[in-house]
């Protein structure tokens, strides 16, 4: 691995430098920035990687299913589909579809990632976690760095048993969710309560309690909250409170607590969440894909709310088209322009308060281009159809509004090139072990 990495053009928190030399150490953080020559870079546009915030990776296996109508389609009703993949998927299954995904983050942008775990029983009904150990062994035959995020999943809906087909998500308390946390102490973790209708409010605070004596005091801590407006109901008549409400009530939202979606909380919610310090997880493909709705993300920033991004769902991977989502969402509600940008610009505030975020998120040092982070990068291909002679300056406003995954040159993760322009390492083996397994899946699915 090289020691050091000449960039022409660098995104640092002083804005876009020009002709950079990055020093790395041996474990892959940044040393220090010092000015570099004029010609031999490495890479002419950098930006750091992108941490991927909320990650469910089996649902890559999800794309193309679940899209012929069938009466008044909602996230209500895919969401049985989900349930049918994830009935039949055995821990070979799982480690495919993973490494399949993670090579498409790295790919994307997404240089991290949090995966929202919560498949953990194996077919046989067995606890002994090989489903988790399936995707944080995925990740680390990518070369992805993970924060593994197990879900505690204990109930069907405020006030309901959990139904048969959510038995492989389920934990029966937080002592045993404790003892299966316990079992992943080797890799970087955090907890996942899945959401307010899959866990009793009264158990969130002893759910915390548990977790800390497993991992200590510092981890992070996602929820899904305010994601479904029928949840919002529902919630109200339960608990007589909104969702972010009854979150506030039951916890010491901190910023340790990552608020996934929060589509629907409304205006004191979301000044709730701000004066917290916690911050919220958007997926705006996926939101969009499952017709969830919009967050209000102007107002939420400009109050100097923090917030990452997911690619959630993984039916479509790529984090500048997750950026796009989010502010063509804005635009269309409000019927404005720019609706997210600043006197910069928009790629670039965009992709900087999201990485930033992102790695608050999950609790890692990266996200930002300074010493002590990792050397976690993506580069930029300047002779791309999308950038092609376009100024530096405003290189991250023509990749947002017109550029892709495809306009990434090479992705680095600690110094390590990943993705360049020969591709992802391995990427034959994975498309075929991923091919050999979605026939497989589809076939068991049928059967169903």
């Amino acid at each position: 691995m090289p020691r050091s990495l000449d960039f022409e053009y660098l995104l640092t928190p002083n804005g876009l430098e020009h002709r950079r030399r990055v020093h790395m150490d041996d474990a892959g953080r940044i040393r220090s920035i010092e000015a570099a020559g004029e010609d031999g870079f490495d890479a002419r546009f950098a930006i750091p990687g992108m941490p991927n915030a909320h990650s469910h990776v089996f649902q890559r296996a999800m794309a193309g299913f679940a899209e012929a109508k069938a009466g008044d389609d909602t996230f209500w009703s895919w969401r049985r589909h989900m349930y049918r993949l994830a009935a039949v998927l055995t821990p070979d299954d799982l480690y495919a579809i993973a490494r399949r995904a993670y090579a498409d983050m790295l790919a994307a942008g997404f240089t991290s990632v949090a995966e929202f775990h919560y498949i953990h029983h194996s077919p046989d009904d067995e606890t002994s976690g090989r489903m988790g150990r399936a995707v944080t062994e995925a990740a680390r035959d990518a070369g992805i760095r993970q924060v593994f995020l197990p879900v505690y999943y204990r109930q069907g809906g405020f006030g309901k048993a959990a139904s048969a087909e959510q038995g492989r998500f389920l934990h029966p308390t937080p002592e045993s969710f404790g003892e299966f946390l316990s079992q992943f102490t080797d890799v970087t973790c955090g907890i996942a309560p899945h959401s307010l209708r899959a866990v009793p409010a009264a158990e969130l605070g002893r759910l915390v309690e548990v977790a800390e004596a497993v991992l200590g005091k510092s981890f992070p801590i996602h929820m899904h909250v305010a994601e479904q407006l029928p949840e919002v109901s529902e919630c109200q008549k339960h608990h007589g409170a909104r969702p972010v409400t009854v979150l506030a009530n039951s916890v010491d939202l901190d910023s340790r607590w990552n608020i996934v979606h929060a589509t629907h909380a409304d205006e004191d919610e979301r000044a709730l969440i701000i004066n917290s310090g916690a911050r919220v997880v958007l997926c705006p493909l996926t939101e969009a894909y499952l017709g969830d709705g919009l967050f209000e993300a102007g107002a939420y920033m400009r109050g100097g709310g923090q917030w990452g991004i997911g690619s959630d769902s993984n039916v479509r991977i790529d984090a500048i088209e997750e950026l796009r989502v989010l502010e063509y969402g804005q635009r269309l509600a409000r019927r404005q322009r720019a609706c997210l940008a600043d006197a910069s610009g928009l790629g670039l505030p965009l992709w900087q308060h999201a990485a930033g975020g992102g790695a608050e998120a999950l609790q890692i040092d990266a996200g930002v281009v300074q010493p002590g982070r990792f050397a976690d990068f993506v580069t930029l291909d300047l002779a791309a159809p999308a950038l092609a002679g376009v100024a530096p300056d405003r290189v991250m406003d023509a990749w947002v509004t017109a550029g892709s995954r495809q306009d990434i040159a090479a992705v680095y993760v600690g110094g390590k090139m990943l993705a360049g322009p020969a591709g992802i390492s391995g990427a034959s083996d994975v498309a075929s072990d991923y091919s050999r397994v979605m026939k497989s899946v589809n076939e068991r699915m049928r059967a169903l």
